[in-house]
């Protein structure tokens, strides 16, 4: 696919000297991170490590404490560029009292799409998250794994060049989560940035870069198979244990 007009050439997101407290707690601390455009970058940590606030920070939803961050080449808030970044956060934001078809209608009419798009959309969308055979289902209805579904479809409705996405496959059969990572791959092929949280360690290999947090700093940041390498660990969750031990900063 051509590169867009105008279309900045430097990294998806750039975060400097980056950190957030919530009272005496530090979601973030002093965190410098870059995440290149084109990429499936992984951000894998424990609960508490900093993942969810960094994207909310990124989408302008809590705002730092000190520090500086760009996406897609603005500043954040990126209120210039947010029609070109699709979310799906940890908890589901679709509307339970809405079918499906209705809640991807609705989120295409908010990020301004025409009609005619929004249909070609969800046609194609339905059918990535395996939901085409109940799109007139209402989400209440729904099993919890399949609300999943559509709050990811709601999130590629409009084609975004960025994808920050929360825990996509959490409640996702195996074989849907190989589909969507698939599909990942399909879209960092075409240039867009895919940034996903995930605790499903196997699903981070397939990563292009991951940074690991703890305790809302960076841990390291490169290919998962270098952050093996280099702590000499047969898989990510034991090299995310050396890392802390070697800073001594084990949890008990």
């Amino acid at each position: 696919m051509p590169r867009r007009e105008n279309m900045p050439t430097g990294p998806a997101v750039t975060t400097t000297g980056l950190a957030k407290r919530f009272g005496a707690i530090e979601a973030l601390r002093d965190l410098t991170l870059e995440v290149p455009r084109g990429a499936t970058f992984g951000l894998l940590g424990p609960n508490g490590a900093g993942k969810t606030t960094l994207l909310r920070v990124l989408l302008g939803l809590t705002k730092p404490t000190s520090g500086s961050a760009l996406v897609l080449g603005h500043p954040i808030p990126p209120k210039a560029v947010r029609t070109r970044i699709g979310y799906l956060p940890q908890d589901l934001a679709i509307y339970q009292d809405l079918s499906v078809e209705e809640n991807l209608a609705l989120f295409g009419r908010l990020e301004g799409m025409e009609e005619e798009r929004i249909a070609k959309r969800t046609e194609e969308v339905l059918k990535l998250v395996d939901l085409t055979g109940r799109r007139r289902d209402l989400v209440a209805k729904l099993s919890g794994g399949m609300r999943r579904r559509t709050s990811l479809a709601a999130a590629l409705l409009h084609d975004p060049d960025l994808l920050l996405l929360d825990e996509p496959t959490v409640g996702v059969d195996p074989e849907l989560r190989a589909a969507f990572w698939a599909f990942f791959a399909t879209l960092t092929g075409r240039g867009k940035t895919v940034l996903i949280t995930t605790h499903y360690m196997e699903e981070a290999m397939k990563c292009d870069l991951v940074a690991l947090l703890h305790r809302g700093s960076l841990l390291v940041r490169d290919a998962p198979s270098a952050v093996k390498a280099a702590t000499n660990s047969a898989n990510l969750d034991d090299a995310f244990l050396a890392l802390v031990r070697a800073r001594g900063e084990v949890d008990r």
